[in-house]
This record gives structure tokens, sequence and C-alpha cells, in this order.
């Protein structure tokens, strides 16, 4: 799948999600946010002929959370979402570690050639990241406006994300192992 597009598919349910919660209101945003998280798999199924463990896990607590939202009138629910999210996304790579295997290298094994002691340290990296998201959110959601979390949600963690996955690329390039699959060694 084309990046843009993917990033199209990762971001736009979150873009919704704003414009409707400053159109209207958390509970309305909820819905549509349930509804464009559901096409963003969709479109994504459709054209990459699979569905990636992250959406999916993505998408089911999506459709909980916000369930449980909508039928209790309760905006909790959808604020807690991301908290539950991260720590399950740091309990599985810390799990993964812990019972030798590399979650990370599973998602990135494709594009990256990495020695086992730097996939740990990744692993351990992006745990302490999600972990950090997970404290984050929490403050978040508790002390400000719904709106302002809100903002914070789509225009925080979205960046954050982004800048740590950057800050990781010197890393990943020296610990890079060069393949010699270059187009003059295949001829």
């Amino acid at each position: 799948m084309h990046p843009l597009l993917k990033l199209a598919l990762d971001l736009g349910p979150l873009l919704v999600f704003f414009a409707a919660n400053a159109l209207f209101n958390i509970f309305t945003a909820t819905a549509v946010f349930m509804g464009a998280v559901l096409a963003a798999i969709a479109i994504g199924i459709v054209l990459e002929r699979k569905i990636s463990p992250v959406p999916l896990v993505t998408g089911a607590l999506v459709l909980v959370f916000g369930g449980l939202t909508l039928w209790l009138s309760n905006d909790i629910f959808i604020k807690i979402k991301p908290t539950i999210l991260y720590v399950m996304f740091a309990v599985v790579l810390l799990g993964g570690l812990r019972f030798g295997r590399l979650f990370i290298k599973f998602m990135l094994g494709q594009t990256l050639q990495l020695p086992e002691g730097a996939w740990r340290t990744l692993t351990w990296r992006w745990s302490l990241f999600f972990l950090v998201l997970a404290v984050a959110n929490e403050i978040v959601w508790r002390n400000v406006s719904t709106g302002t979390w809100v903002a914070f949600k789509v225009w925080g963690v979205f960046p954050l994300t982004l800048l740590f996955a950057m800050a990781q690329t010197p890393f990943i390039s020296r610990h890079q192992i060069e393949t010699d699959e270059s187009p003059a060694s295949l001829g």
C-alpha cells in the first residue's frame, strides 16, 4: 500500500473524530469515529487483501469503548480507550520479549535487517514509549476539557509518535545489516 494512503487510513478516522467533536459533541464524534474506523479497516482489507493486527485491535477497542460511551452516555470509556490500547501494546511487546518473541521484528522485519540485540532494544524503547503515552493520556483526560483532550489525541499523540519513530532512525542506521541484494549483485 502506498505510504500516503496508509497514512490517510490511519489518520483519517482521527481527523473525522476531531472535526465531529468540534462541530457537535463527543458522543456524535464517537459514533462518527466508529464508522470511520470501520471504513478505514474495510478499505485496507480491500486494498491489501489482508488485515494487519494493529488496525484490527485498534478497531475492536474503538467499537467496544465507543459502544460503551454511546450506550451509557458516558465519555469516560472513549477517553480511557487510548490508555488501554497503549498499555496493551506495551504488554504485548514486553511479554513477547520475555518469551523470546520480538514482535517489533515481526512487524518491521521485512523492511529492516537488524541484529537480535537491536530488535530487543527497539522493543524496550517502544514499550516504554507506549507506557509514557498511556500515562500522558490519563493525565490529559483527567485534567482538561473534552475538546482539549480530543485535540491532544489528534494533534499531540500522532506527532509525538512520528517524532519518537524518527528519533529511532540513528539507532536503526547504526545497526542496520547491509544485505547484498543490490541490482548489480542480482544480475
